[in-house]
C-alpha cells in the first residue's frame, strides 16, 4: 500500500491529472484576414465577377439595330461575252438594306439584358458572401482540429503515465493485469484518434488553401477559434434584413423583371418588322438609275412560332416568380434554423466551459483520492479521464459549430452579427 501511495503521489505531482495548459502557438492568419484574402484571390469568385461583367457588356448589343446589309452586283451580263456592257439591261448595282424592328422589341430586349446583368452582379455578390461562409467553415474546422489535437495529446500523456503506474504496480503485485491492459488499450485508442484528427486537419487545411486561392500544400499554422460573444438579433429582425438585402433575392427579383421584359417583347413579335433599302444602278451605256425599297416580314406561321414564343416567355416569367417566392421562404426558414442552432451551440459552449468540464476534472481528482483508499477501481479512474477528454473536444466542436452557423447567418443577412477579431 505504501508503494501504491507513492506512485500515485508521483503521478499527481507530474501534473498528470490536471496538466498545465500549453501555450498556444501564434496564429498564422486571423479569420477576418482569411476572408479578405479569399475575396481577393478566389478563382471562382473572380469567374463570377467576370461573368457579371460579360452580362453587363451584353446590354448595349441587345438594344442595337441589326447591322445594315451592303450588296454589290454585276447585273445582266451576257454569258457569251461577260465583259461587254453594250446591252441596255447591263448595269453595276449597289444596294443598302436596313431592318427596323417594330417599336418596343429592341427596348424589351435591352431591358431584359439590363435586368439579367443586374442578376449576374447580384449572383457574384451572393457568391462572395457564401465564399466568406465557406472560408469560416474551413478555417474553424482547422482551428477545431488544432484544439482537439492539443487536448488529445494531453490526455495521451496522462494515459501513458497511468500505464507506467499500473505496469509498475502490477510488477510488485499491487495491481491486476486488467489495469495494465485497459491502460494500454486507451493509449492505443487515443493514438488512433490523434492519427484520424491529424489527417482531417490536413484535408481541411487543403480545403482552406483552395478557398484562399493558394496551392493545396501550402502550410497552415495554428489558427484561432473565437469564443462566442454577444447576443444574436431576433429571428424576425434577421429575416427582415435578409429579405431586403440578400443578393440572391435581388438576383431573383432581377430575373423576374427580365422575364417580364422578354414577355413584353415577345408580345410584339406578331407585329412585322420593317425593311427599307436604297439601290443605285450604274448602266455604262445608258443613264444611271436609283431604286427605293420597303418590305415587311409576314408572320404567317405565328401559331407555331410567335405565339409559341409568347407562351415560352410567360412560362419563364411564372417560373422566375415561383423561384423567387420559394427562395424567400427558404431564406426565412434557414435563418430560423441556423439561429436556433447557433444559440444552442453558444449556450452549450458556456455550459461546458463553466460547469461540465470543471466538474469532470474535479471527478478525476476525486477518483484519484478514492483510488488511493480502494473505493474506486483503476478502470473508473481511466474512464473519468477519458470523459474529461471527450467533454473538452466536444466544447471545441460546439465553438466551431457556432462560428460556422454565425458565418452562414452573416452570409444570408449581409452584415456582421457580433464583434469579430
Amino acid at each position: 500500500m505504501r508503494f501504491q501511495h507513492v506512485m500515485l503521489c508521483m503521478l499527481a505531482a507530474a501534473g498528470g491529472l490536471r496538466p498545465a495548459p500549453a501555450q498556444q502557438p501564434a496564429d498564422t492568419v486571423r479569420l477576418h484576414e482569411a476572408v479578405r484574402i479569399a475575396l481577393e484571390a478566389n478563382p471562382m469568385l473572380q469567374a463570377a465577377r467576370f461573368s457579371a461583367g460579360a452580362a453587363s457588356a451584353r446590354v448595349g448589343p441587345a438594344g442595337a439595330l441589326p447591322d445594315p446589309e451592303l450588296q454589290f452586283g454585276l447585273m445582266n451580263r451576257m454569258a457569251s461575252d461577260f465583259g461587254s456592257t453594250m446591252d441596255p439591261m447591263t448595269m453595276n448595282q449597289v444596294q443598302l438594306m436596313q431592318m427596323l424592328p417594330w417599336p418596343g422589341k429592341l427596348g424589351g430586349a435591352r431591358r431584359a439584358a439590363r435586368h439579367n446583368a443586374g442578376a449576374a452582379s447580384a449572383d457574384a455578390e451572393e457568391q462572395a458572401r457564401m465564399l466568406a461562409a465557406q472560408v469560416r467553415m474551413a478555417y474553424t474546422e482547422v482551428a477545431y482540429a488544432d484544439r482537439a489535437l492539443e487536448a488529445m495529446q494531453k490526455t495521451q500523456a496522462l494515459l501513458r503515465q497511468f500505464l507506467g503506474v499500473s505496469t509498475t504496480m502490477y510488477a510488485v503485485g499491487n495491481a491486476v493485469q486488467q489495469d495494465v491492459l485497459r491502460a494500454q488499450l486507451e493509449v492505443a485508442r487515443m493514438s488512433e484518434d490523434i492519427t484520424r484528427m491529424t489527417q482531417e486537419r490536413l484535408a481541411m487545411a487543403a480545403r482552406l488553401n483552395a478557398l484562399l486561392g493558394r496551392a493545396a500544400a501550402t502550410p497552415v499554422g495554428a489558427l484561432e477559434l473565437p469564443e462566442p460573444a454577444g447576443q444574436l438579433p431576433q429571428a424576425d429582425s434577421l429575416i427582415a434584413q435578409a429579405l431586403d438585402a440578400r443578393p440572391a433575392l435581388v438576383a431573383g427579383a432581377e430575373r423576374v423583371a427580365a422575364a417580364e421584359a422578354s414577355l413584353a417583347a415577345a408580345r410584339r413579335e406578331l407585329y412585322p418588322d420593317l425593311q427599307v433599302g436604297v439601290q443605285y444602278q450604274s448602266r455604262p451605256a445608258f443613264p444611271s438609275m436609283v431604286s427605293l425599297m420597303v418590305g415587311v416580314n409576314l408572320p404567317i406561321f405565328a401559331g407555331s412560332k410567335q405565339l409559341a414564343m409568347r407562351k415560352e416567355m410567360a412560362a419563364m416569367r411564372d417560373m422566375s416568380q415561383a423561384e423567387l417566392v420559394n427562395l424567400r421562404n427558404e431564406t426565412a426558414a434557414r435563418i430560423i434554423e441556423i439561429r436556433a442552432r447557433a444559440v444552442q451551440d453558444r449556450n452549450l459552449v458556456r455550459l461546458y466551459r463553466t460547469s461540465i468540464v470543471p466538474q469532470a476534472r474535479a471527478a478525476v481528482q476525486s477518483s484519484l483520492a478514492s483510488y488511493q483508499v480502494g473505493r474506486v477501481t483503476f478502470m473508473q479512474l481511466i474512464d473519468n479521464q477519458m470523459t474529461v477528454n471527450r467533454y473538452e473536444t466536444e466544447g471545441y466542436r460546439l465553438a466551431a459549430d457556432y462560428q460556422q452557423a454565425l458565418g452562414e447567418l452573416e452570409a444570408l443577412v449581409g452584415q456582421p452579427l457580433e464583434g469579430q477579431p
